[in-house]
């Protein structure tokens, strides 16, 4: 943690919401929304968990006052899941009480594979109380998530398609990225079409073109869904796309505590490791 932020800063729109304000504003002015995130996770005392979920709704209302296109993603960790569920829970409905009166949206994250199943069990009873804003994050590499899909289309539940960015065991996901890539298509005909606003967040071109050609072969309008992207990533492609007719959003993360996010981009990319290198010893 007492590494230069300047080595995060593609991935990261900065260390606090002020800072990220003009990168959201930028993207907006091109017709891309955006997923503002806080970034943190697994807090361990009630305490932090209280001020976190209050920064949450200051967030919200900032948004509403800057009049930024953009919502907001968290991460149960971030509420007190570890150590009590009952609070992180309590403390979910507060956020989306608030949620409700801004006429806000609220995007659960999903995080490692052990914690899928409480994800969508707190996502389950959130949408019932509160319809259209909530939802959260599948992960295409999970071997669980044959059956899970199924079941959140039937409730037409807001999902967000990945790949998954957690290292997994090949007992609990698949390792292959050619298997992946068949999953996430298969997925993807589940929720595009059927559920009400499914979000594709991908920056394969194999998968995009896949998409653009499938929406268009089955009558799927392109206002029907929308594509996501990291900040950092693929900006060229998502100016492209939204000149092409498509709904697009960039997941903007921002915060302190950006390494364990860093990490996770480094990890998944082996050209995003060497861009941050280069840039080290840049003037």
């Amino acid at each position: 943690m007492k590494l230069p932020f300047a080595i995060a800063r593609r991935f990261v729109a900065g260390e606090t919401f002020q800072s990220a304000v003009p990168k959201v504003n930028l993207l907006n002015n091109k017709g891309i929304k955006v997923s503002l995130d806080l970034l943190g996770e697994n807090v361990k005392d009630k305490k932090t968990a209280l001020e976190t979920t209050s920064s949450y709704i200051d967030l919200l209302k900032s948004i509403q006052d800057l009049n930024l296109q953009a919502n907001i993603s968290i991460k149960l960790t971030m509420l007190g899941l570890d150590f009590d569920p009952a609070f992180c829970e309590s403390n979910l409905y507060k956020l989306l009480d608030v949620a409700k009166q801004e006429q806000q949206f609220v995007r659960i994250d999903m995080e490692g594979s052990s914690y899928t199943q409480i994800t969508i069990d707190f996502l389950k009873k959130a949408q019932q109380a509160y319809p259209g804003h909530v939802g959260t994050v599948i992960q295409a590499m999970l071997h669980r998530t044959k059956s899970d899909i199924p079941e959140l289309v039937q409730s037409d539940a807001d999902i967000r398609l990945c790949k998954g960015a957690y290292k997994e065991s090949s007992q609990v996901a698949l390792q292959s990225m050619p298997l992946i890539r068949e999953a996430y298509k298969s997925y993807a005909k589940q929720l595009l079409g059927v559920t009400t606003y499914p979000r594709i967040a991908t920056h394969d071109d194999e998968l995009i073109t896949w998409v653009k050609e499938y929406t268009k072969e089955q009558g799927i309008q392109p206002s029907q869904f929308e594509f996501q992207m990291l900040y950092g990533l693929r900006q060229n492609t998502c100016e492209e796309l939204v000149k092409d007719g498509y709904n697009v959003r960039v997941y903007v993360p921002y915060g302190t505590m950006w390494f364990p996010y860093f990490y996770r981009r480094l990890r998944e990319r082996k050209e995003n490791t060497w861009f941050v290198v280069s840039t080290l010893f840049k003037k």
